[in-house]
């Protein structure tokens, strides 16, 4: 069943046209993804379909039985009642039908009723039908399922009496979202959900929507998330909305095929007229000729031009370099403590990094990861221990909250500012590749978005030439575009880097040690995000096992096999098989990134045997061909070994 489509929807603000023609479609059950740039009008499609908004032309057809749920970014909720008085409201109708229930429950057992059977008989049918209501509107589980929902978004240690108003920004929107999931609508929309929330409670948003029942449309920043929930993207690029099949990384590895087969389309058709319009210019007076050039230039008139790839807005240009090399121990924290009045956040850290590392800080919310970074930049002062800077350690920070930019100031002076022996030519040059261009360096910083603040601190940071960098989440309020542009600077960075993020597409690209925040100490895993994950998976396995150890040293009177026995042998066996599932995965993996290596190979060596320095000479030819056969015999078996696989 369709639940929306957008037919050749438009819409634009004065002369500027932000949606022209879009075309979306979404079925039940499907997980679609809006991406673009900041500014590209994803926000406002969304609220086009909502209704919030008008458009210009075209149509949003939602069939009338659909129920539309949405989330707009950073929705606050304003309510004067508790967290649990809030989330009932949305099950009013079921608490309403409850209290009928036993109302007419109280009716069937007065005698003057039972006595009455035409009277009881009314009310009994009566009953049955209220409960079939009450029960298909889970009125015997909602209180469990605002609970669960509840607990899934990190209100588990809440009081469910505490009233709303006293919550912060994040957890109003949190509890929105909790709220809207309550409503379980036939399509949720939500815009930037993940925007507020730590590694665990993005899990459980992820699993929670993979098993939704309804279809569900999604802005997000958040590729990991993007990768896990959707099998659709529509890219909203100059003012168009194109389609995509797969998950976010399917979305990028086909749009940059498509670009790359139209870009070599497009330089074929170039060739080919230009070879047309210079047989027509030399041929077209001479009466011999004249008649092929004619033919020619009718070709030309009729012919169905490709376009070129349009190249997307323009990308920031980082690269961060340092000034001098460190020494090889570059920070050591030692016996570190520290407290907010007499409440503890961290206790007796002990921490060391080393040249050229990558350290990752992960943990929910409020565990002390952006305090102890803070530590390390000098913003804070430990209670207790230690921190001590290694040989030629240059730190540069970078503050999520941007809480050092002067608001009063222009982008030109904020920076000139920080370097004022600097000219101002220079200064410019640095902000234009932070896609601060001509006028717009002298607007104030007070005017600026989350994404050009963001821009501008790292702007800043990539004129120190620090080599120790601490990022505190360096990829909010950027997009996706930037994040990529960032992470590629990073990659390439010389020196030493310590950052907090809940970006896990981040901290998968970037981070060679994470250190897990849990009860003010550090648990350390010697890779990244994915096998953080693996290895803790791997200790819930272990201590699983153990108990079930444990339970099957308890004393049984059964003589045959027993439930602690079996249950530890298929817990023994799924571990096994979940071992074999992600060694095949890998493996699958592995294949087919040697074969996307071999494939893009042989379209170079293709490329090489239509050179006439190669064709030309028998001997590389032969070479060339030779390659490319061998490469074809390797794909062959290699794709061989992937079928059997995926079997």
């Amino acid at each position: 069943m369709i639940l929306l489509q957008c037919d050749r929807v438009t819409k634009s603000f004065g002369v500027d046209t932000i949606l022209q023609d879009i075309k979306l479609e979404i079925k039940n059950g499907e997980r679609a993804a809006l991406v673009g740039r900041n500014g590209s009008g994803k926000t406002t499609l969304l609220k086009i379909i909502t209704g919030e908004l008008s458009y210009d032309h075209g149509d949003v057809i939602i069939p009338k039985a659909v129920s539309l749920g949405f989330l707009a970014q950073d929705t606050g909720m304003n309510s004067s009642k508790s967290i649990w008085e809030e989330m009932l409201s949305v099950f009013e109708g079921t608490i309403k039908l409850e209290k009928e229930l036993r109302s007419l429950e109280e009716q069937i057992a007065d005698p003057a009723v039972y006595s009455d059977q035409a009277k009881y008989d009314d009310i009994m049918k009566l009953y049955d039908a209220k409960q079939e209501e009450f029960q298909s509107s889970g009125g015997f589980r909602y209180e469990a399922d605002i609970r669960s929902i509840l607990a899934g978004l990190n209100f588990d240690s809440f009081s469910y009496d505490e009233p709303i108003q006293s919550l912060s920004g994040g957890q109003k929107t949190r509890l929105a979202l909790a709220k809207l999931l309550l409503t379980k609508p036939d399509l949720l929309i939500l815009d930037e959900p993940t925007n507020h929330l730590d590694i665990k409670t993005l899990t459980w948003l992820e699993n929670f929507l993979n098993g939704y029942d309804g279809a569900v449309l999604v802005v997000s920043h958040d590729r990991y998330f993007l990768d896990r929930i959707v099998t659709k993207v529509y890219e909203v690029v100059h003012t168009k909305a194109k389609v995509y099949h797969g998950n976010y990384t399917d979305f990028l590895n086909e749009r940059d095929k498509q670009a790359e087969l139209q870009q070599k389309a497009y330089e074929k058709q170039q060739g080919e007229i230009e070879k047309l319009e210079t047989f027509v210019q030399k041929n077209l007076a001479r009466a011999s000729t004249t008649k092929r050039a004619q033919s020619r230039r009718r070709k030309l008139e009729t012919m169905e031009r490709i376009n070129a790839p349009l190249s997307d807005q323009k990308s920031a240009t980082i690269a961060f370099s340092i000034k001098e090399k460190s020494g090889n121990d570059v920070i050591r924290a030692k016996d570190l403590s520290f407290s907010y009045g007499d409440k503890s956040i961290l206790n007796q850290l002990q921490l060391a990094v080393s040249r050229g590392e990558s350290v990752a800080f992960i943990g929910p919310n409020g565990t002390g990861k952006s305090t102890l970074l803070k530590l390390l930049g000098g913003r804070f002062q430990p209670t207790e221990g230690e921190i001590m800077l290694g040989s030629k350690v240059t730190v540069g920070y970078y503050d999520q909250e941007q809480s050092e930019l002067n608001s009063k100031k222009t982008v030109l002076q904020e920076l000139w500012d920080e370097y004022p022996h600097v000219y101002e030519r220079d200064i410019r040059t640095v902000l234009g590749r932070f896609l601060f261009t001509g006028d717009e360096v002298l607007k104030s910083v007070a005017s600026l978005s989350g994404g050009e603040k963001a821009r501008l601190v790292l702007s800043k940071l990539m004129m120190k030439k620090a080599n120790l960098l601490l990022f505190d989440e360096p990829t909010n309020h950027l997009d996706l575009d930037s994040k990529e542009v960032l992470e590629e600077a990073l990659l390439d960075y010389p020196g030493t880097m310590i950052f907090v993020s809940h970006d896990r597409y981040f901290l998968n690209r970037l981070s060679t040690r994470t250190l897990e925040f849990q009860d003010g100490q550090l648990d350390e895993y010697l890779g990244n995000y994915d096998y953080y994950i693996e290895k803790k998976t791997e200790e819930e396995e272990r201590v699983r096992l153990l108990e079930l150890e444990q339970e099957e040293q308890t004393p049984t009177t059964t003589e045959s096999s027993s439930p602690p026995q079996v249950a530890k042998q298929d817990f023994i066996q799924g571990k096994e098989d979940k071992k074999e599932a992600r060694k095949r995965q890998r493996r699958i993996d592995a294949l087919e990134a040697e074969v996307e290596t071999l494939e893009e190979r042989n379209e170079e060596l293709q490329a090489l045997l239509l050179q006439p320095d190669v064709y030309e000479d028998y001997a590389k030819a032969t070479d060339v061909q030779n390659e490319l056969d061998q490469n074809e015999t390797v794909i062959e078996q290699l794709l061989e070994e992937w079928q059997e696989l995926q079997t």
